[in-house]
């Protein structure tokens, strides 16, 4: 079990759409570029998120996508099942045929499992992913920070430039 780009993709692009869409519709090209995915990759994601009706696209000079619901009202869960990400940790795909048509001895731990992360996507929204991402410093300013080489008491201050 594990979730894929696929379903990684689709969410960083939803928060990416998320945090910019108040200046108004948010490029397929620019969220490749900030989040180094591809673009191809990231027409198909949205091509299933607007048939599920996470996004409204707008075409255009201008043109690009905004969130069809509120942020609170889109869960993890949502966006991983648009772009049809199975989450599963058993074996047989839940149909308890694991082990000569019958379940094998970990398939309710496994079962469980699955209704714990299904449980736990469902309880995560995308705004309090944006929440999460406002709360950080911004990547693209410049931060100060004071390097103290080993066995010296006296700092260096310099300047980095951070990287998203």
């Amino acid at each position: 079990m594990r979730l894929t780009t696929k379903g990684r993709f689709a969410v960083t692009a939803m928060i990416d759409v998320a945090l910019r869409q108040h200046a108004g519709p948010v490029t397929l090209a620019g969220i490749a570029e900030r989040q180094k995915i591809s673009l191809s990759y990231l027409e198909q994601l949205f091509g299933k998120l607007r048939r599920n009706q996470l996004v409204v696209s707008t075409r255009g000079p201008g043109g690009g996508y905004m969130l069809a619901k509120p942020l609170a009202a889109i869960s993890v869960a949502d966006i991983i099942s648009a772009v049809d990400e199975p989450l599963d940790a058993t074996n047989c795909g839940g149909k308890g045929n694991c082990h000569d048509d019958r379940p094998c001895m970990t398939h309710e731990l496994w079962t469980t499992l699955n209704q714990r992360m299904q449980e736990y996507l469902r309880s995560v929204n995308l705004e309090e992913l944006v929440r999460q991402q406002r709360g950080k410093p911004c990547a693209e300013s410049a931060a100060t920070v004071t390097v103290k080489p080993a066995g010296s008491r006296a700092g260096r201050r310099m300047s980095v430039q951070a990287s998203a």
